[in-house]
């Protein structure tokens, strides 16, 4: 049997206001296989945001491991941590991953310069694939909506990861939008990457292979 492409165990973070405590993760545990598609939803305040910041490396859980495609996320240094990150992972963010003073092209093209990794697809034959090629040149503050969404997954996607975390991806667009990028996801899983999705939309829970919920910083059980 094949370990799971992403996985975490018994997380535990903890944040501190002055005396105040706040647990935003109780021993939370994931795991999520190749050409799995994950949805971890939940009200405000659940944990699912710092559960997904401790699974892509850009928060450090005070107990637990993460592991991705078999290599250790927690408990190393940020530069190795974000090699990590470079090389196995696709982030798609509610606010869009894009750097407005560049274009969609240029945006790619800096991704992947920074992965580690040989480079599957050039930045034309992803945005072609997203149904971009006729906006490469755009800037971020050009496109639509619509576009902005599929130019923050092809960001996302660019370096063909192992795995894409995306955080409320159809959060600002409109339903034919959603379904949109909801395929693109769906897509992304059938090419075999693990792909978790923090998200409250009904739709979004319907696409997904298996869902969990999150309230209190623990995963309810279904």
């Amino acid at each position: 049997m094949t370990a799971p492409v992403l996985e975490a165990n018994d997380l535990y973070r903890f944040f501190h206001a002055g005396e105040e405590e706040t647990l935003a993760l109780r021993g939370v545990s994931v795991s999520v296989e190749q050409g799995e598609m994950l949805v971890v939803n939940g009200p405000s305040g659940s944990g699912k945001s710092t559960l997904l910041a401790c699974l892509a490396g850009l928060d450090e859980p005070d107990g637990g491991m993460v592991r991705v495609a078999g290599q250790p996320m927690s408990r190393r240094p940020e530069p190795e941590r974000s090699g990590v990150r470079a090389r196995y992972i696709g982030m798609l963010f509610q606010s869009a991953n894009l750097f407005e003073h560049l274009t969609v092209e240029q945006n790619l093209a800096l991704v992947q310069r920074l992965a580690a990794g040989p480079v599957k697809a050039s930045p034309s034959e992803v945005l072609d694939d997203l149904g971009l090629g006729g906006r490469r040149r755009a800037y971020p503050s050009q496109l639509s909506g619509g576009e902005v969404a599929r130019a923050g997954l092809a960001v996302a996607v660019a370096n063909d990861p192992a795995v894409v975390l995306a955080d409320e991806p159809t959060g600002e667009v409109d339903s034919s939008t959603e379904g949109r990028v909801l395929g693109l996801l769906r897509e992304r899983a059938r090419r075999g990457a693990a792909v978790v999705v923090v998200s409250h939309s009904p739709a979004v829970a319907a696409a997904a292979d298996r869902t969990i919920s999150l309230a209190d910083g623990v995963v309810v059980p279904q």
